[in-house]
């Protein structure tokens, strides 16, 4: 966890407990919940002391002795402030403005439903700030292809079935690096392990099923200190996710995508590319990309059915009504 636990109110390691037990959550994000509800706490004590925020190191403000009796004088306009805080001092975007939110909502409700500690939940209306909407970057289908060419040296065999597993099977960068040769089963199916430790199963089809072979025909044996993992580093370590991405940001340059333009291409857009793919060109249902993807929400899943220029422009050009012109456009046209 992000501190140790001496150093925290009670009631906050008791939410942060419930979350990763009863909630169970990943432990990116208890820690992430802690980190944000630990400012949270400490930029509470700054407005209450009426202290100078620019004046104290908000991070080194004490905050194991908070208590109910402090928790009750915060009020959902202290919450904002906080937020307009995070926002303005430490340029925290939408989408991480709204992960605090998120815990501060969380934890509120928690000490209020399940502790009975408050009456009122003064955090009930506390509003997630609208996050601006854009279409998610991915590989084209060519651009796939030309990556999958560009492997090659020492760890061709495990760098091709990285890119492979990516760009089939839309895996997170965290269930990739997490992989276990049992995860392998004999039916011809991967078992992944998401977002709070839950179980999916991703179908291989012919070109993961390859990949896989050629690469367990040369992984590392002797020698391997994780002897269950999938994917060993040149240590003979589980590779780790930073390993993953320089992979990735090494074969994206081979292929002329680089510098800024790269940084649009992180590990995550591989998943963007696979879910597109499949979508565009495999006409998968959204439901069944859902569960292929490990989704909990079908509105987290839409964001891959955008489309592309030439899809909007055939659609466009589908209407019935596309040749109907009017009668002056006509007899310009007979002239």
């Amino acid at each position: 966890m992000y501190k140790d636990l001496s150093e925290l109110p009670p009631l906050l390691v008791e939410y942060l407990l419930y979350n990763q037990t009863v909630k169970n959550r990943s432990s990116l994000t208890v820690d992430e919940y802690c980190r944000d509800l630990c400012l949270f706490f400490q930029y509470m004590i700054i407005i209450k002391n009426r202290l100078n925020e620019d004046a104290v190191n908000i991070t080194e403000i004490d905050i194991k002795n908070i208590d109910i009796s402090f928790i009750k004088t915060i009020t959902l306009n202290d919450a904002y402030m906080f937020i307009a805080y995070c926002r303005n001092k430490r340029s925290n975007n939408a989408k991480t403005r709204s992960r605090k939110i998120s815990a501060i909502r969380g934890f509120f409700k928690y000490i209020t439903n399940k502790k009975g500690l408050l009456t009122v939940n003064p955090m009930e209306e506390l509003e997630t700030p609208k996050a601006k909407k854009s279409l998610p970057k991915y590989l084209t289908l060519d651009q796939s292809i030309n990556l999958l060419n560009s492997v090659d040296g020492d760890n061709k065999e495990r760098d091709y079935l990285i890119l492979t597993l990516f760009l089939n099977c839309g895996l997170r960068l965290s269930e990739l690096c997490g992989l276990n040769l049992s995860d392998i089963r004999s039916d011809n199916t991967l078992k992944v392990t998401g977002k709070g430790n839950k179980e999916r199963i991703v179908y291989l089809n012919d070109a993961c099923k390859s990949a896989i072979n050629n690469y367990l025909k040369v992984r590392p044996v002797n020698g391997v200190k994780d002897k269950n993992a999938l994917f060993i580093s040149r240590q003979k370590n589980r590779i780790s996710k930073k390993t993953v991405q320089w992979v990735v940001y090494k074969y994206l340059e081979k292929i002329g995508i680089k510098g800024n333009e790269a940084n649009g291409f992180s590990v995550h857009k591989l998943r963007h590319t696979a879910a597109t793919l499949m979508y565009q060109y495999g006409h998968v249902d959204i439901r069944v990309l859902k569960d292929v993807l490990g989704h909990e929400n079908l509105g987290t899943t839409e964001i891959y059915t955008h489309l592309s220029d030439k899809d909007i422009e055939r659609a466009a050009l589908a209407n019935p009504l596309s040749k109907i012109k009017s009668r002056e456009a006509k007899k310009e046209n007979e002239t």
